[in-house]
């Protein structure tokens, strides 16, 4: 891609989100300095917390961009489906766990069942600021105790929006398919940072 003597800054410091960025064949340097506190309102639609967050880094970074520099923030979170009648009128989010018990509540929760991934990707210069979100669908097999067990002990999954990432073990034995971007639910939906790119630049 020619990005027309524009310097793009990935605000992550996620491994998976630069991997994915330099699978682009796009020249970054990485900046994760940031003020920005991540707080949401419970009452917000659980849909739009993604995006609320990845602006919310995008405009709490740590200086004011220069004129040739483009930011790239992104924000991943899991959605589990509730199920039965009359249950949570939202579904519950599941961002990173915060302890081993956090995590093995949360692949318990994702066992057996679907669940959406949604990422939400902030393009911003000195002049706009662009935000788009993508949806996956994941289907989980039922998980046993040692499985879950296992994952946490070997992969340390406190990294991971939902306490797990597809493309580690847990994914080749537990997910049984998806509906959507694999890339999305690894945390950065290539294929919708590229084309934003484009549109930002042209």
């Amino acid at each position: 891609m020619d990005l027309k003597g524009k310097r793009v800054i990935l605000a992550s410091g996620s491994p998976r989100r630069q991997e994915l960025l330099a699978g682009l064949s796009i020249d970054f340097e990485i900046d994760t300095r940031n003020s920005f506190e991540e707080k949401y309102n419970p009452e917000t639609p659980h849909s739009l917390v993604p995006a609320l967050m990845s602006e919310g880094k995008s405009k709490g970074f740590h200086r004011d961009l220069e004129e040739d520099e483009i930011l790239i923030t992104a924000d991943t979170m899991v959605l589990c489906f509730p199920q039965g009648e009359g249950g949570m009128e939202q579904s519950p989010i599941l961002g990173k766990p915060h302890s081993r018990e956090d995590a093995e509540r949360m692949l318990k929760l994702l066992s057996g069942r679907d669940h959406e991934v949604i990422t939400s990707v902030t393009i911003r210069d000195r002049h706009r600021m662009l935000t788009e979100s993508d949806s996956t669908i994941v289907s989980f097999k039922d998980l046993s105790n040692e499985e879950i067990n296992h994952y946490i002990e070997h992969f340390k999954p406190y990294d991971k929006a939902g306490a797990y990432g597809i493309q580690e073990w847990i994914g080749y034995i537990g997910i049984t398919g998806i509906k959507g971007s694999y890339f999305n639910v690894m945390g950065f939906p290539t294929h919708l940072v590229y084309r934003m790119l484009q549109e930002f630049i042209e």
